[in-house]
């Protein structure tokens, strides 16, 4: 006999759904020795939590898929399982069969009361879970181009693969999060020339720049500065000479920048991995060569082909060109490589523009032919981002005339506002970012509705410790009080926090998480209404009190965990 479970829980859910096994596996037992039910065995069933609660905590299709073995109705084998089922010891206090055969069971105060000690007893800890069995887990995110500052798309991805990051932490992997550093290829090159046109110009040079050149500022400050620097040093050297200088001296400081702007965001790298290395080292030479070793390249016009279409790509795509250099699909396959091989993480996660839409079979493909499990890479591919103001979208900033940038976002709205609006959308979808509901200070703005809990909780200790009342913990006697419906549905939700951030962590979608802190918030104001802790039942009270420190407690848990604030007063 066995119970399917999507994810494990948290351990009281756990130990609720085992008792349900147990319980389903005594009645069996039961039924068939006093003859109710011949000789047999329960198939694999669901325990499932039903849509609508009237149907009890929890529903088993046990009595469904047992008809064939039992060669009897499924309505009378559950009937039967009923009949014979021991609760007594158990979390649950009512079981039933309904519909065509489904067995309901309902939770009772005790089971109610234990997770709220469990709360307790974890703390900062809840919500923790052993679900990746220590399995280590490579995040790769933002990636930006180093040649120049960070868009929008990049401030959702950077909240999305940070807050990913930790979500797989708290599910029992070793994550990482890393930054792949571009400094290789055609923006480089073109980066290059932009400062070099600068920089003859600075000195009177008539040139212009060339139209699909980089014409921001930070083009021409860089060269500026260094011209203060080197003074026309540089005029008379070699073309080749002049552009590596100034990219050798203005992208560690475009790269250096990307880092300052990042830890503005909360973002803190584990790893800067350049591009440059895998030339270096010789890393792309070497896939290209396992390949072509491998009997899976072929020459054609003098380029270098991988034979893509025998791993299930649409067509063959060129790993270099006649001209000798390497197109920009071989760094990142040797990056993958030293990824999954060379450093030997389990999984490498990236999260990429949904413009890489194209490009992900073919990375796969020939990681793949390099004896690499493909399914180890997993890419997450996200939307645009819309930013709208006064209901219309934004296009430009009214201060600089230029695209909104991350810096220029993170000057207009709080950070945590940022951080929880981009992460309130999965991935695959468009996200609007509406910068006026970002700074709003009311519960139409999520972020401020969700802190807004938290420091609510905070004032009913300070106001209820004005009236003389202090918390002085909770017995479980007067815990199993909680019997209101807005109590039992606000610690029905809590006790669902480690499920959720498992499935957050399956799914490689943060905004599970967000949801689950509205939900959260929403609960509590509702239970907040109807559930009064300034009363003459001091029992009842200290009970109520506990309840609003364990969600206080949790929802702290979920707003650090992704690098919010959690305010004691607003």
């Amino acid at each position: 006999m066995y119970i399917e479970r999507k994810l494990t829980m948290s351990y009281i859910v756990k130990k609720a759904e085992n008792q349900i096994y147990e319980i389903i596996k005594k009645a069996l037992a039961k039924a068939i020795e006093n003859g109710q039910l011949p000789e047999g065995e329960v198939p694999e069933f669901k325990v499932e939590v039903p849509a609508d609660r009237t149907h009890g905590d929890y529903s088993t299709n046990a009595a469904m898929v047992s008809a064939r073995v039992f060669r009897t109705a499924p309505m009378k084998i559950a009937a039967a399982l009923c009949e014979n089922a021991e609760l007594d010891g158990t979390y649950f206090n009512k079981i039933e069969a309904a519909g065509a055969g489904f067995i309901n069971f309902t939770l009772g105060s005790a089971y109610y009361a234990d997770i709220l000690f469990d709360v307790e007893n974890k703390g900062e800890m809840y919500g923790h879970s052993d679900y990746g069995k220590g399995k280590s887990a490579l995040v790769e995110f933002v990636s930006a181009n180093p040649t120049g500052p960070m868009h929008i798309g990049n401030a959702r991805g950077g909240a999305m693969g940070d807050c990913l990051a930790e979500i797989l932490s708290w599910a029992g992997y070793h994550s990482e999060r890393e930054f792949y550093v571009n400094d290789g290829g055609n923006q480089i090159e073109k980066f290059g020339l932009s400062l070099d046109v600068r920089y003859k110009q600075h000195f009177g040079d008539p040139m212009e720049m060339p139209e699909d050149a980089y014409h921001g500022q930070d083009i021409i400050d860089h060269a500026k500065n260094f011209a203060e620097i080197h003074g026309d040093k540089y005029i008379n050297a070699t073309e080749e000479e002049r552009r590596n200088a100034l990219v050798e001296y203005a992208l560690p400081l475009n790269i250096q920048g990307l880092e300052r702007d990042l830890l503005k965001y909360k973002i803190k790298y584990d790893t800067w991995f350049r591009e440059s290395t895998l030339h270096n080292s010789g890393e792309a030479k070497k896939v290209v060569d396992m390949l072509t070793e491998k009997g899976y390249t072929y020459e054609l016009d003098g380029a270098l082909w991988f034979k893509a279409e025998q791993f299930g790509c649409d067509k063959d795509f060129v790993l270099r060109r006649s001209n000798g250099f390497y197109t920009y699909i071989v760094p990142d396959i040797a990056y993958h490589y030293n990824k999954l091989v060379t450093r030997g993480f389990d999984r490498a996660i990236d999260i990429l523009g949904a413009d890489h839409h194209g490009y992900v079979p073919r990375l796969k493909g020939a990681i793949q032919a390099l004896g690499v499990d493909p399914s180890r890479i997993e890419v997450v591919l996200m939307q645009m981002v819309r930013l709208v103001r006064n209901g219309e979208t934004v296009k430009l900033s009214k201060r600089s005339g230029k695209a909104i940038t991350l810096v220029t976002l993170l000057d207009e709205v709080p950070i945590d506002a940022a951080r929880f609006f981009f992460n309130m959308r999965e991935a695959n979808t468009h996200c609007d970012f509406d910068l006026d509901l970002a700074i709003e200070e009311s519960s139409s703005n999520p972020v401020y509705y969700c802190q807004y809990a938290h420091a609510r909780i905070c004032s009913i200790f300070r106001k209820m410790s004005e009236k003389g009342v202090e918390f002085n913990g909770c017995t479980e006697e007067n815990a199993q009080l909680l019997t209101a419906s807005e109590e039992k549905e606000l610690i029905r939700h809590i006790s669902s926090l480690t499920g959720e951030i498992e499935s957050a962590a399956k799914s490689l979608d943060p905004s599970r998480i967000t949801r689950y802190a509205l939900e959260l918030s929403t609960l509590f104001h509702k239970f907040y209404n109807a559930c009064r802790c300034d009363i003459e039942d001091k029992n009842l009270q200290q009970a109520r009190l506990f309840l609003c420190k364990c969600v206080k407690d949790v929802l702290y848990n979920v707003l650090t965990m992704m690098k919010l604030s959690a305010p004691e007063s607003m």
